[in-house]
């Protein structure tokens, strides 16, 4: 526990998890049976080839074997993971580009960071919005760390039973990635708990020298093994980073809604810089992209298991759709008096890297699956019903889109679907968000909405 602690403080994220030995929540234990089936990929044929071609796909994405479609060069993308590497979860800043030149100038105009320990923001409901929300998925991500790399909460302390019994239904276990990539728990150049990252079991990382957040000269050695933020006793799985940056960037999606698809844009991109960075596997990635999509969701739905909840550095939030409405209000207020015009005048004035919409597509589609193997192959091409599996998926359009129903978002979430079958698919309520597509479904969305509109006048 103290290792990811004091990680989260080099990189000002804050962290909320229930105390070592205590109980995790309902909302913890949802989180961990939905990631569960990582644990069962040695079992089958299938699940080792999706564990060996995760090894390959993340070794050749960060050497650049594998040219994927990116917003920006190789070279310069490596240099904008570099920048990726510290967390501004106190306000969300170094996403804000994903608004656009204009509105995201205008927002760090209001909201950002002035070192690595003090920050401005854009009213204090946005705060606590974004601090409720950082709270609600970290929880939920830091709860995954050793519980995947060896059954405890803190590399010690064992899991709840419930949480034990996760595993134990399934005949899961622990350490997957070490085991499998040669690195097992403890050993030497392992991570000591498990699940030892890509930096640990590569052949070969890139190095990455330039400049970080702060414009300080840095690699990424320093970002992995220390003295900026040290990862070798930190286990792998879920992605802490990609969690926080599909959090942020949904959540600036639904309160500035002329820009969602950019900002999924803008979260896939902060995901794959983490393989850049020779600091996660691309399942990694995959894992806590779901994470954050299945959260939001539940917040934005108000599920009890999620609104009212007392979060380590966060207020109480007891209605989560009213938080939303508040915290937009404020937002388009600062906004509008800082662009000088209407949000989408200003949403559309940008000249910035995610401006091409044909390059953000094409970036985004090439995270989706990775490319990894299907595992379940009952689940491949076969779409799975949004509105009977996860109804409350629905929430992530109508939060942004109103005049659209719940039914309408689910039917287009569904007809969106990514093709399905990987290694978290297996049929479950969760499983069906590691297939969703924000980013397509964000313009069928717009679509509808402004075909709506024309026929109400």
């Amino acid at each position: 526990m103290r290792i990811l602690q004091c990680a989260a403080v080099a990189l000002g994220l804050s962290l909320s998890y229930a105390a070592p030995g205590e109980a995790q929540t309902v909302a913890n234990l949802a989180v961990l049976k939905g990631l569960g089936p990582l644990t069962v990929l040695g079992k089958t044929q299938s699940g080792k080839a999706a564990l060996s071609s995760n090894y390959a796909v993340t070794g050749g994405i960060q050497t650049g074997d594998i040219r994927q479609s990116t917003l920006l060069p190789f070279t310069e993308q490596q240099q904008q993971a570099l920048r990726d590497a510290y967390i501004t979860d106190g306000n969300l800043a170094e996403l804000a580009d994903g608004l656009g030149t204009t509105l995201g100038s205008a927002y760090v105009a209001r909201a950002h960071y002035q070192d690595r320990e003090h920050f401005t923001s854009i009213s204090q409901a946005v705060a606590d919005l974004i601090a409720y929300t950082n709270s609600t998925t970290g929880s939920d991500s830091n709860a995954g760390k050793y519980f995947f790399a060896n059954g405890t909460t803190d590399g010690k302390t064992p899991v709840s039973a419930e949480a034990a019994d996760i595993l134990k239904q399934i005949g899961g276990t622990t350490d997957m990635f070490g085991a499998n990539y040669g690195r097992p728990a403890g050993t030497s150049g392992a991570d000591a708990f498990g699940d030892s990252r890509p930096f640990q079991t590569e052949p070969q990382i890139l190095p990455i020298v330039g400049r970080d957040y702060f414009g300080v000269p840095a690699n990424n050695t320093v970002y992995n093994r220390g003295p900026v933020m040290n990862l070798i006793d930190s286990p792998s799985f879920p992605s802490g980073h990609t969690t926080y940056g599909f959090m942020g960037s949904i959540l600036l999606a639904v309160l500035v809604p002329e820009r969602y698809p950019q900002m999924i844009t803008r979260a896939s991109e902060y995901g794959n810089d983490r393989i850049l960075m020779g600091a996660h596997y691309a399942m990694d990635v995959l894992g806590g992209r779901t994470l954050a999509t299945y959260d939001l969701a539940h917040l934005l739905a108000n599920d009890p298991a999620y609104v009212g909840q007392t979060l380590k550095g966060a207020p109480v939030i007891k209605d989560y759709q009213a938080a939303v409405t508040a915290a937009r209000a404020d937002l388009t207020e600062t906004l509008k008096t800082i662009c000088g015009a209407e949000i989408k005048a200003c949403a559309q004035d940008d000249i910035g890297r995610l401006s091409n919409p044909a390059m953000n597509q094409a970036a985004y589609d090439a995270t989706q699956t990775y490319g990894l193997p299907v595992v379940y192959p009952k689940n491949f091409g076969v779409k799975e019903d949004v509105n009977t599996l996860a109804p409350e998926a629905g929430h992530l359009l109508t939060a942004a889109f109103p005049s659209l129903t719940l039914d309408e978002a689910n039917q287009i979430l569904t007809e969106t679907e990514g093709p399905g079958g990987g290694f978290l698919d297996d049929g479950s309520s969760f499983g069906v968000y590691s297939r969703l597509n924000l980013y397509a479904a964000s313009l069928s969305a717009i679509d509808l909405s402004e075909r709506k509109a024309a026929q109400s006048k």
